[in-house]
């Protein structure tokens, strides 16, 4: 058996078109949207509605944690435009979903990813793709399960859950073979992110399932440079598959 995971794809249709290539079956660990491109400000939701100048400023707010001026700065720019807000992004979202799931192969099993925004999936996702969030999935003998969201953090991306939530939510999925998430388990070598020098938000409970039930594998995204790659648990070998839209290249799980 095959399988090749992705996770924050963040925009690349073209690399996601090719990426279940050779595979069984691709999974998607969340983050398709790209809202804005910290390496490229001319990327992503927010440069297309108000133009690479303003994208860049909102990074530098963002980027030395002015968090409060970066939120007014981005409402004053919404505040000049004539339609609402949910509006403009609402269309901005609805095009690069469109384009992400017409490219996106089958069969695919998908889960989200902070950024990403659920109530949108269902009227793009094709036959073969399987949405799933605290559930499961067999495949090649082996039991996948799936939980998707970040957790709160300061940057309110669209798709935060509290940690007790998060626990629930890997308690309906129950002892599996692969446990499958968009965020890492809380280990601070796979929290750092050595571009943006700034530790990024994992969970507590996903680290306490791993050290209960060790699964053969848990395979999350979320943070795009990580400090470490890869560490064991006990049995379970934690692993970062890797930050699609940089690479276009998918990890390859084969057993």
């Amino acid at each position: 058996m095959r399988v090749h995971v992705v996770s924050d794809v963040h925009g690349r249709a073209d690399a996601l078109a090719r990426a279940a290539d050779g595979a069984d079956a691709l999974i998607c660990l969340g983050d398709l949207l790209l809202f804005l491109d910290y390496a490229d400000h001319g990327q992503g939701i927010f440069a297309d509605l108000f133009g690479v100048e303003a994208a860049g400023e909102y990074v530098r707010l963002r980027t030395e944690k002015k968090f409060d001026e970066a939120r007014e700065f981005s409402m004053g720019l919404f505040a000049s435009r004539p339609e609402s807000r949910a509006s403009l992004f609402e269309a901005a979202m609805t095009r690069q979903y469109a384009e992400l799931f017409g490219a996106l192969p089958e069969p695919a099993y998908l889960t989200y990813g902070n950024v990403d925004v659920p109530a949108m999936w269902q009227q793009f996702t094709k036959p073969g793709h399987h949405v799933l969030d605290g559930g499961t999935a067999e495949l090649g003998g082996w039991t996948f399960g799936f939980v998707g969201s970040g957790l709160e953090s300061v940057y309110r991306t669209p798709n935060e859950i509290s940690e007790d939530e998060f626990r629930a939510k890997l308690e309906a999925v129950g002892e599996v073979d692969v446990l499958c998430t968009h965020i890492p388990p809380a280990i601070p070598e796979l929290l750092y992110d050595t571009v943006a020098r700034r530790m990024e938000k994992g969970s507590v409970a996903l680290l306490e399932v791993i050290k209960a039930t060790q699964p053969r594998y848990s395979i999350f995204g979320h943070v795009h440079q990580p400090l470490a790659r890869r560490t064991r648990v006990g049995a379970t070998e934690c692993l970062n598959v890797g930050h699609f839209r940089a690479t276009g290249a998918p990890f390859v799980l084969q057993w």
